[in-house]
């Protein structure tokens, strides 16, 4: 399909994964002369058939941005200058090796920025640098964005990444809240093209209903729409697993023999009657009685929640009771209906004895200063600047961000920048000089995206249809650039005491060596020998391929893939529909699914205090854009350019009882000091009370280099929000629902 060599003179067309976004798209890409000359969907992509947002088009602004960092930077006299690498290494060593040694690992934090998800280098060897620094402080932006879906299927399935997602090929009853595909093309859920399968799905007569305080660009493709006011998804959960049991809908199908705990659910959700919860969710009690009738009606049905659900004080809560109403309505792990992804590679619930293991586990240790419990490995990102700037042991004193950008990301940007500003010593793996990075001693930019290999590795696991898929580097590699994952292992080999002159590759055959030999055993020589010639995330990647579900076992399997057999196919391998997996998916100890963990009933009891609670005049939620995914995209051409994004949306009929005009100046203000000012834009789009700011603005920042988003910098809908709301159970940070003053 694809020409991957032609004379020097005539343009060359490359397949290339998107990795701007989880829809993950693939391209064909035209080089002339080594310049990118057009960008387009990929029609023989098994998984996006050409489809493709424009994020994609952006690529070719990516890799051409003046203000992208070419080499690497360190302060000198008080200013970020031009460096060598060796300079730049030797400085790291000179005076964070030291700094370690006075005062623990502890004393050194990382905090992991959402691309690192995106590119294959990064999200392979950021788990070796955590490693290698040892330290209980780690930050990430899953705390941002998700870690309540993870903390559920996890107490639920027995692994943080058995995300049950939408067969949405098959169904024909879908129930979406606080979600926006047509905008994000899935999150937790990797779906391109979703309006051309939302489209599909109505045309076999299949219904698409969205609950959300905003009738987005994906209610505006439904069926229908029902406003909910932002925070109650909780109680109106709640309710629809109280009408299920209340009226005998209950139906859990072939899953009956693999639930525990279907009594104790039915019990905790008693007080929460749809009359109970309707004035709290703003929809009426018979609605929910129907949704719930609806859902447990359809042949093949599904509910999916998403960012809405998450970035709440519920979010665990509300993540599980998602599942809880898939589980009752016997839709889950059934065909259209939600179900779980089998990746080719890197999937954990596709590795060790099926149907059983550890389950999970939170608070093996807590943040110093507020106490929270660790989840998965992480501290809340939240607690990033109390922990730098509360004196004592085990104070931060130094932080290395990996594609990170808190203080845009994170609530509370200011006490941040104010944390960052005083650290000992900051380094910072980044292709930008940002809002975060500007603090940074030492800036360490890695390969442009064009010039590395790609595989999506986090993503197959939660893909509307399974599939492998690679893509070689599209560019040769600039001179002088270092690709990310030896940056990495650099930082390694400083934690490690092996220095700053240490050899990268030579540590990668160590690194390996030793993985191989905890898996395979006596059989370690032979994997060896076959990964030989490969090195780094492409070795890797090898391995977890031949030793995937669809492997070849390093030979026992010889139809089975691995990477050459991934890489002869331009679009990919098709690996089929999404089939059942219960009960192999499961990795709990019971091998059963735990519909009532103890720290989910329990956290009910919160709920329902909360339960009459009074509606705050205005509720600020945030919202998603196609064009929006990352901060930095607002310095690329292509995406900044158009209508102004970063506005403040809100009802006509509240504009005009505060006295606004579409354009005027609205203050937003949580509390004395935390107030932004943004343009108002009028939309009946909004539930009345319902106000929406975009996020990851703000850029007007002294220091950073980002001259396109500089322009029309926007303002940073998190500088309002309170950095001490959590979900108490995952430490997610409370982004959405948060009641605020307005006023002209």
């Amino acid at each position: 399909m694809i020409a991957t060599a032609a004379s020097a003179a005539q343009p060359t067309t490359h397949y290339r994964i998107c990795p701007l976004c989880e829809a993950c798209c693939g391209l064909e890409v035209q080089v002339d002369s080594g310049r990118v000359i057009r960008i387009k969907g990929a029609e023989g992509d098994v998984f996006s058939h050409g489809y493709i947002c424009p994020k994609g088009y952006a690529l070719k602004d990516l890799h051409e941005d003046p203000d992208r960092l070419r080499q690497p930077l360190v302060r000198r006299n008080g200013t970020l200058q031009p460096a060598t690498w060796d300079e730049a290494f030797e400085e790291i060593e000179r005076r964070l090796v030291p700094l370690v040694a006075r005062h623990g690992k502890d004393a050194l934090a990382l905090s992991l920025g959402n691309p690192n998800v995106h590119k294959m280098g990064l999200l392979l060897y950021t788990s070796r640098l955590a490693r290698a620094v040892g330290s209980k402080n780690i930050f990430s932006a899953s705390t941002l964005d998700q870690m309540p879906k993870q903390l559920s299927s996890g107490l639920m399935f027995g692994n943080w990444f058995s995300v049950p997602v939408p067969d949405i090929e098959h169904c024909d009853y879908l129930l979406m809240l606080g979600a926006n595909p047509m905008a994000s093309n899935g999150s937790l859920w990797t779906v391109p093209d979703f309006r051309g399968k939302a489209k599909a799905l109505r045309a076999r007569g299949g219904q698409l209903v969205v609950i959300d305080p905003r009738r987005t660009e994906t209610a505006e493709v439904a069926d229908a729409h029902h406003f909910i006011r932002p925070g109650a998804d909780v109680f109106l959960l709640a309710a629809m697993v109280h009408t299920l049991f209340e009226e005998t809908l209950v139906e859990p199908g072939c899953l009956s023999d693999w639930i525990n705990g279907m009594n104790e659910v039915r019990d905790a959700v008693a007080p929460f009657t749809p009359a109970a919860v309707a004035q709290r969710c703003g929809i009426a009690a018979e609605t929910i009685r129907a949704l719930a009738r609806n859902l447990a009606g359809a042949k093949r049905g599904c509910v999916y929640g998403r960012i809405g659900t998450c970035t709440q004080t519920f979010g665990t809560l509300c993540s599980w009771l998602i599942d809880v109403l898939n589980v009752l309505t016997g839709h889950l792990d059934s065909p259209g209906g939600a179900m779980f992804p089998k990746a080719a590679a890197f999937a954990a619930n596709t590795m060790g004895k099926p149907g059983v293991g550890k389950g999970v586990v939170t608070g093996r240790h807590s943040s110093r200063v507020s106490g929270a419990p660790e989840v998965l490995g992480e501290l809340p990102a939240t607690l990033m600047a109390e922990e730098i700037l509360t004196a004592g042991p085990g104070q931060v004193r130094a932080l290395i961000t990996v594609a990170s950008n808190p203080v845009l990301s994170c609530p509370g940007g200011e006490n941040l920048d104010q944390a960052f500003a005083g650290l000992e010593f900051m380094v910072s793996v980044d292709i930008y000089l940002n809002e975060t990075t500007r603090h940074a001693d030492v800036i360490l930019p890695g390969t442009a995206v064009l010039e590395d290999s790609h595989y999506d590795v986090a993503f197959p696991a939660l893909s509307y249809r399974n599939h492998a898929r690679f893509s070689p580097a599209v560019l040769a590699r600039s001179a002088g650039a270092m690709p990310e994952w030896q940056i990495l292992l650099k930082l390694v080999a400083i934690a490690q005491g092996l220095g700053a002159q240490a050899d990268v590759l030579a540590l990668d055959d160590q690194l390996v060596a030793a993985d191989v030999a905890r898996l395979a055993g006596d059989h370690a020589p032979a994997v060896l020998a076959a990964l030989a010639g490969r090195q780094g995330p492409e070795r890797l990647l090898d391995m977890a391929l031949r030793n995937g579900p669809y492997g070849d076992q390093f030979g026992r399997k010889p139809e089975g893939l691995n990477l050459d057999k991934v890489a002869a196919a331009p679009g990919g391998v098709d690996l089929g529909a999404l089939q059942p997996r219960i009960p192999e998916v499961l990795r709990t100890p019971s091998g059963k699914i735990e519909l009532a963990p103890a720290s989910l009933l329990a956290d009910l009891s919160r709920a329902r205090a909360a339960l009459n609670d009074p509606a705050p005049a205005f509720s600020l939620i945030g919202r998603r854009e196609v064009r929006s995914n990352n901060s930095w995209m607002h310095n690329l051409p292509v995406l900044a350019k158009g209508p102004e994004r970063c506005t403040l949306l809100m009802h006509p009929g509240d504009a005009a009882a505060l006295g606004l005009a579409a354009g005027e100046l609205a203050t937003v203000t949580l509390r004395p000091g935390r107030q932004v000012q943004a343009p108002v834009a009028l939309s009946d789009a909004m539930m009345p009370g319902v106000i929406s700011l975009p996020h990851g603005w703000g850029h007007d920042r002294a220091g950073a280099n980002l001259q396109v988003a500089a322009q029309r910098p926007g303002v940073n809908l998190n500088a309002v929000l309170d950095e001490t709301l959590r979900d108490p159970l995952s430490g997610n940070a409370v982004l959405s629902g948060v009641g605020v003053v307005v006023s002209a």
